[in-house]
């Protein structure tokens, strides 16, 4: 394997959107960051999937549908609770909704395949982000199954928001995680 492409994908670890700050990628990072979605495998040439950039001054309503659905799922939410969901919308400096499309044009595709292919565009915008030295995050919950949510974005029936993804210049080091041996997922038939 080439050692950029290693480099690439051995080196790029999750950081928390908490570990994520200014600056962020400019306009001209960002559509490149963005476009490596595009190369992902889209049989069919669907593309089951699309995500919609937050910006600055949309998340406080992000935050508002972040507090309100923890209060739905929990009336005895602490005030801290509740502003730490709210926080979690101003996290890192670019914060992108990765929503999977599960509508079935003319050609039968499965929803696994069309979640895959979703899953492979984020990892291209993952290893895209690290490769111009962004760290960057995934991160889900049960706000993302919230009828606030689906109701914020405008989602369709046959769209489901899948996880967030933060990208941004890493402030605080953690530990990389230990990587699985071979061993630990490969056997053969």
């Amino acid at each position: 394997m080439d050692e950029f492409a290693e480099k690439l994908i051995h080196g790029r670890v999750h950081v928390s959107p908490k570990r994520l700050g200014n600056p962020g990628p400019d306009e001209l990072q960002k559509k490149q960051i963005l476009l490596a979605a595009n190369a992902a495998p889209d049989h069919g040439r669907m593309m089951p999937w699309r995500f919609i950039e937050i910006q600055q001054t949309s998340r406080d309503a992000l935050g508002e549908v972040f507090h309100q659905a923890l209060l739905d799922r929990d009336q005895n939410a602490t005030p801290i609770q509740l502003q730490d969901a709210r926080e979690k919308a101003s996290r890192g400096p670019l914060l992108l909704l990765a929503i999977a499309n599960y509508a079935d044009d003319a050609i039968e595709i499965s929803k696994a395949e069309k979640l895959v292919s979703l899953g492979c565009a984020i990892q291209n915008i993952l290893l895209s982000a690290y490769a111009l030295g962004f760290g960057s995050g995934l991160s889900s919950g049960k706000a993302l199954q919230s009828i606030r949510l689906r109701s914020l974005f405008n989602l369709a029936d046959d769209e489901e928001p899948i996880c967030f993804i933060t990208i941004g210049t890493v402030t605080k080091n953690k530990p990389g995680r230990i990587r699985p041996t071979l061993s630990a997922f490969h056997s053969i038939f």
